[in-house]
């Protein structure tokens, strides 16, 4: 068999495969033994009839259609390996030349993976924000874990800022009809958290058990989103919050430090591991858009396309399961028709892109990954997506996701390896060594350091 290559566009080859018949004979051969089990001819057993008696029974040419129709996949996929191409959906293919005894010729036209000139990626430079961890971000964890062990008591008393109350919504037009789909009963709120209705907390505050009030607000949601009602609150119970102390004691009992001192220091780990985190994938982000700028690819259309449809039938998806129309959508997200399609189409542009750059920054460095990488990728997934680990992995099993998981770690080490040779520097111009961020947001001591060198070297 030989395999012979014609650039059609950067994007788009034709394939012509020529295959001598003597190469044909056994599919041929395997043809009359399928063909011949299936019919009944006396005197011969099922499977044992000549091949000059299957042809009058059924005449060659419907041999010759079973033998090339079993023996085309296996041709076109020895012509991809043989000519290195890496196809992008499914081929056209011609049977071009195919006669009784001749030699047989094949073409397909297929989508092809672009080359991707890369840039000197040493010269990408990206500013990230700097750093900054003030007292008062530990004072706000520090607050948030004495409200984790807050005790509530019933008062007798008018709400103040800070009590835990339970509420009855109303909601009625401006002429006085009332809102089915907008009323609550017994519903739990903190007072002064301003998480569900603009001019709540001022309604409530002041309300004794049994006490109510009317109040005008806006609707944030659903069907009548944007409406002017008047809502009318019922408090049915105050509830005192009462922290515990900050000290010593409190301390002991939800942490594992023993002062607090140490559970501050710890705090501030913590919040400096995660705020390592956020500037990292900061710099992930303004790295890719950098290079999206500085390299040109060109993009089959089928595949964008493909992928164009792909998202607008997940997103319909989410949102018919969400109860919530496109219009709707829309003037959530205040935008129009035409500006959510350029969004949409800029969106899979640049994630097709990427997904080329970082595959041929794989095939550049010759990145590979160990079979621990991937069981460890596979393990996050599965507890993202909130399933038993052991039916996850069967189901990515039998669904054939296995190369969809190798070439997410592969992309992801492609990155963090782009990013760590970009020149970053956050807004105080210090330079941010991302080379030593570990997955915890903690950094590679020097003894860290020299033990994965010496690693990489053995």
């Amino acid at each position: 068999m030989k395999s012979t290559t014609e650039n059609l566009s950067p994007t788009r080859v034709k394939l012509t495969i020529e295959v001598p018949f003597d190469e044909f004979k056994p599919a041929l051969d395997k043809a009359y033994k399928s063909i011949g089990s299936q019919i009944q001819v006396p005197g011969f057993r099922r499977g044992k009839v000549p091949s000059a008696v299957v042809d009058q029974r059924v005449g060659r040419g419907v041999v010759l259609d079973e033998a090339i129709n079993a023996a085309l996949p296996d041709w076109y996929r020895e012509a991809l390996q043989e000519t290195d191409l890496q196809p992008l959906g499914q081929p056209e293919i011609d049977l071009t030349k195919f006669s009784d005894g001749e030699d047989i010729e094949i073409t397909a036209e297929l989508d092809v993976r672009p080359e991707v000139e890369l840039p000197d990626l040493t010269s990408v430079e990206v500013e990230v924000a700097a750093i900054e961890v003030a007292d008062s971000d530990v004072d706000e964890q520090l607050e948030a874990l004495r409200e984790r062990f807050a005790t509530y008591t019933a008062v007798e008393r008018a709400a103040a800022k800070g009590d835990q109350v339970t509420l009855g919504l109303a909601a009625a037009h401006k002429d006085g009809t009332v809102i089915e789909d907008a009323t609550a009963e017994d519903l739990p709120y903190r007072v002064g958290g301003a998480e569900m209705l603009d001019g709540l907390d001022d309604a409530v505050t002041g309300l004794e058990p049994g006490g109510t009030a009317t109040f005008a607000t806006t609707l944030v949601g659903g069907e009548l989103k944007d409406s002017e009602v008047d809502v009318t609150v019922t408090v049915t119970e105050v509830k005192q919050t009462e922290l515990p102390e900050l000290d010593e004691e409190f301390v002991q009992m939800a942490s594992e430090f023993d002062t607090l001192e140490e559970l501050r220091a710890d705090l501030l780990e913590r919040i400096t591991r995660g705020k390592r985190m956020e500037q990292a994938a900061e710099a992930r982000d303004l790295v890719l858009d950098e290079l999206l700028s500085k390299v040109e690819v060109p993009l089959p259309e089928a595949l964008v396309a493909e992928e164009l449809a792909a998202r607008r039938q997940q997103i319909e998806q989410q949102l018919a399961y969400s109860g919530v129309a496109f219009e709707q959508y829309l003037d959530d997200q205040e935008q129009t028709a035409d500006e959510f399609e350029a969004e949409l189409e800029k969106s899979v542009h640049d994630s097709i892109v990427s997904q080329f750059i970082l595959d041929q920054i794989v095939k550049t460095d010759e990145i590979g990954l160990d079979d621990n990488e991937l069981t460890q990728h596979i393990m996050r997934r599965a507890q993202q997506s909130g399933e038993d680990p052991n039916s996850y992995i069967q189901h990515i099993m039998e669904h054939n996701h296995v190369p969809e998981m190798v070439s997410e770690v592969l992309r992801g080490k492609a990155l963090a390896s782009l990013v760590e040779g970009a020149k970053v520097k956050d807004s105080a111009g210090a330079d941010v060594d991302l080379a030593s961020l570990q997955a915890d947001g903690s950094l590679k001591s020097e003894s860290d350091a020299a033990e994965d060198e010496a690693s990489d070297q053995d």
